[in-house]
C-alpha cells in the first residue's frame, strides 16, 4: 500500500506503538514457506530520501520494496550486524533488478 507521511504516522502508532515516521512497515503473515505479507510504503519519505541520498526516487522506492521484501524473508535490521545483512542485501537485489531492466 503507498500511502503518504500521515498515514504512515497512523499505522506506525496503531500497530507498532510507534510515535515516528518511517518508509516502510512490513507486516509478515507467513505460513511455512509461503512468502505473505502487506508492504505500507510512504512515498513522501521515500521522495524525501531519494534527495537526501542523492537517488533517483525509483532507485529509492525499489529499495524500500526489496527491504519490506527482505523482511518477508527473514532478514531483519535491527540487531548487532543485521543492519550490514540487510544492506548487503539490498545492493545484490537492486544490481539484480538493474541488470534485468538492461541499465
Amino acid at each position: 500500500m503507498f500511502v503518504d507521511d500521515e498515514k504512515i504516522l497512523e499505522v506506525n502508532n496503531e500497530y507498532l506503538g510507534h510515535d515516528y515516521y518511517t518508509d516502510i512497515i512490513t507486516f509478515d503473515y507467513d505460513e511455512d514457506d509461503v512468502l505473505n505479507g502487506d508492504l505500507v510504503i510512504s512515498l513522501d519519505i521515500v521522495r524525501s530520501n531519494a534527495e537526501l541520498f542523492k537517488k533517483s526516487y525509483e532507485d529509492e522506492l525499489n529499495r524500500v520494496i526489496i527491504h519490506g521484501i527482505l523482511h518477508l524473508c527473514g532478514i531483519n535490521d535491527k540487531g548487532p550486524g543485521e543492519r550490514e545483512i540487510m544492506e548487503e542485501n539490498e545492493n545484490k537485489a537492486l544490481t539484480l533488478l538493474k541488470e534485468m531492466s538492461g541499465e
